[in-house]
């Protein structure tokens, strides 16, 4: 037996060839502890945990878009591109977020579209002075590169602007090499580490101390670019978005029945005006 270390959601842990290798809990999949366990895998051991009562359910858990949801994956642990709830079913990217409306079972996605960019926003507490930047950036690039085993070169910006930090990996399909870890994984590793739901055996979450000094956050939000951009129709539009359209349709059709009512004013006074020459004809030839 052994333990998974950066993998608490396993079952079944054995020494394979030196490997800690354990089987992730909901989907029985073999996963190698050295490295990161998928994001898909996670999601589903964490519906497994919530269901058999034996961890309570993040009471943030629907914070990100649709929140969490049972997903299928494949045996490689990536998110399968067509994930269903009961007859609803929808499609996904590669961090298993929704990139598409609800539709029924006969809904088709044909590939799982990569995310090549996420964005970190975090948000700290109020605080007499600001951070030091550079010592800021230097520990979040350490710590990606160090606890998830990140390549350096995918993060490519760490920016501050007091109280927002805001990190950016980036990782396009052609840039991943094999044995490296996904951005998708990393972020969702960090996500719960923030918010002190960590994975890793035996630990609470990320102490973030800058300068020897430690950092609480108020807010984490993840953002997700992929390479082919989501298909949502009007109504899943913010209502900000949807007012703006609306101030110009309203526009466009004031401008139309303003059109009509003045072609309308003409038309009945050239009429008007033939019915005037009509008489004064008449009246010439009486």
């Amino acid at each position: 037996a052994c333990v998974c270390q950066k993998n608490k959601r396993v079952t079944n842990c054995r020494i394979d060839n030196g490997q800690c290798r354990c089987e992730a809990i909901g989907s029985g999949v073999t996963v190698d502890c050295s490295t990161l366990t998928s994001k898909c895998l996670l999601m589903k051991a964490e519906v497994m945990g919530s269901k058999s009562g034996r961890r309570e359910k993040p009471k943030d858990a629907f914070e990100d878009t649709d929140g969490l949801y049972d997903p299928e994956c494949e045996n490689s642990g990536a998110f399968k591109a067509k994930q269903c709830n009961g007859t609803t079913c929808w499609c996904v990217n590669t961090a298993g977020v929704r990139r598409t409306d609800k539709h029924d079972a006969d809904l088709k996605c044909n590939q799982l579209v990569r995310t090549m960019w996420i964005i970190i926003e975090m948000k700290h507490a109020e605080r007499n002075a600001p951070l030091n930047a550079e010592s800021l950036k230097k520990f979040f690039t350490d710590t990606i590169t160090s606890r998830y085993q990140l390549n350096g070169r995918y993060i490519t910006s760490v920016l501050y602007e007091n109280p927002y930090i805001t990190i950016d990996l980036k990782q396009n399909s052609s840039d991943k090499l094999l044995g490296d870890v996904d951005i998708a994984d990393v972020a969702y590793y960090f996500e719960k580490d923030v918010k002190g739901q960590s994975i890793f055996h035996n630990s609470a979450g990320l102490n973030v101390s800058i300068d020897n000094e430690p950092v609480k956050f108020e807010k984490t939000v993840v953002y997700y670019v992929d390479e082919i951009a989501p298909e949502f129709s009007m109504k899943s539009l913010t209502p900000g978005v949807i007012a703006v359209i609306v101030v110009v349709v309203i526009a466009i059709v004031a401008a139309i029945v303003v059109l009509v009512l003045t072609r309308r004013r003409k038309g009945k006074y050239v009429k008007a005006e033939v019915k005037e020459m009509n008489e004064m004809h008449r009246g010439l030839n009486a």
